[in-house]
């Protein structure tokens, strides 16, 4: 038992597991493989990086992710066959907008099928959020990631959330030296919290 706890402790960090980003592509001046170790996929005529965005980072190399959405290819399926039942080009901008129905449903966590919002984790937080406007369900899906929850967002938001419900003043982080006037506008329709990337930078 005393060499299987040992060995635990030697394990703590080490990844769990192998994986890869399906559209992730580093991008070099030179040959890729003189710069980084490189590795055959599981798939064929494929290579994939032994090292993470981290270690890419740290050398200044470029990766980017390439995203695939098939909801959005079903999205422009739906909004063709209902251009064709209506006789006329439906698109996105005819949908009605800020529907209370829809917002009590999306509270309900009644979402499944609903493109960003059907996963276990944003169904456990629609409730908790109670959308009713679109900025809250932008809001929504930017919270529900590893970047906001690990840095400590999701709370501090859903408070000052309730705090402004509440009619209570929202607190904004003051830099040490001055007062909040610039971090304000930047922070404001975030209710003082930094969800947004574009909002840290």
């Amino acid at each position: 038992v005393r060499l299987l706890v040992e060995l635990t402790y030697v394990l703590l960090g080490f990844p769990r597991h192998l994986s890869q980003h399906v559209g992730g592509f580093v991008i070099a001046r030179g040959r890729l493989d003189e710069l980084v170790p490189v590795e055959n996929a599981a798939m064929a005529d494929r290579t994939v990086i032994q090292w993470d965005k981290d270690d890419l980072d740290a050398l200044g190399l470029l990766k980017i992710d390439v995203l695939a959405l098939g909801m959005l290819s079903a999205l422009r399926r739906s909004l063709e066959m209902v251009s064709r039942w209506r006789g006329w080009h439906f698109t996105l901008a005819d949908i009605p907008r800020e529907v209370p129905a829809v917002y009590r449903m999306l509270t309900n966590a009644d979402s499944i099928g609903v493109f960003q919002v059907e996963s276990r984790a944003q169904m456990t937080m629609l409730p908790r959020l109670a959308p009713d406007r679109f900025h809250d369900l932008v809001v929504e899906v930017a919270i529900v990631r590893p970047g906001p929850i690990q840095g400590g967002m999701l709370h501090p938001y859903l408070q000052a959330r309730e705090r402004a419900r509440l009619g209570q003043p929202i607190d904004y982080p003051r830099p040490a030296h001055g007062n909040d006037e610039g971090v304000r506008p930047v922070l404001e329709r975030t209710l003082g919290v930094p969800i947004f990337q574009e909002q840290v930078m």
